[in-house]
């Protein structure tokens, strides 16, 4: 069993080795699984600039999986941060309200509408419907609830529609 002389990757000379067999790998493989948006040549210097801060800790046997694993969490966590501004950036969209007043005025003469459609419809009927649209129902579960044919939810959930759609005009 021969004992490697190196037994960590400070020396300056097997860390530029490193580098310089490494470093175009990492790229490539950091811009082919997450593209050039997320900066993949930054995430690949961070790895190396952490392989370097963790140097006697890391053989130099190990050091390519080290830098791969390493690039590949940055991009990562770089993936998730994106997607926590993204979801940020969307909550603080919808609470600006930029309708103009007229808008607002046909949206509440629609809503009036929508609620007069919906007391014209029979008690079957309105329960049918409203368990599908609102809480997302499927016809089998309605028909579970309701101990009737799941045929006889699609009559009303259809009979509905059709009344609801000519008392709403334009829709």
């Amino acid at each position: 069993m021969t004992k490697n002389l190196q037994d960590h990757v400070c020396e300056e000379s097997v860390f530029a080795r490193l580098y310089e067999k490494h470093a175009k790998n990492i790229h490539d493989f950091l811009y082919y699984k997450f593209g050039e948006l997320l900066q993949p040549e930054d995430k690949m210097q961070e790895a190396f600039v952490k392989l370097w801060q963790n140097c006697k800790k890391v053989p130099p046997s190990k050091a390519k999986s080290f830098l791969f694993t390493v690039a590949n969490n940055l991009m990562l966590n770089e993936v998730k941060h994106q997607k926590v501004v993204l979801k940020y950036e969307k909550r603080k969209t919808q609470h600006q309200d930029h309708q103009d007043p007229q808008f607002l005025l046909e949206e509440q003469e629609y809503l009036k509408k929508y609620q007069k459609a919906l007391a014209s419809l029979t008690e079957s009927q309105r329960v049918a419907f409203l368990l599908n649209r609102t809480e997302g129902k499927k016809h089998k579960e309605i028909a579970e609830i309701l101990n009737i044919s799941q045929k006889a939810v699609e009559k009303r959930i259809y009979g509905a529609l059709k009344k609801i759609r000519k008392e709403i005009k334009g829709i």
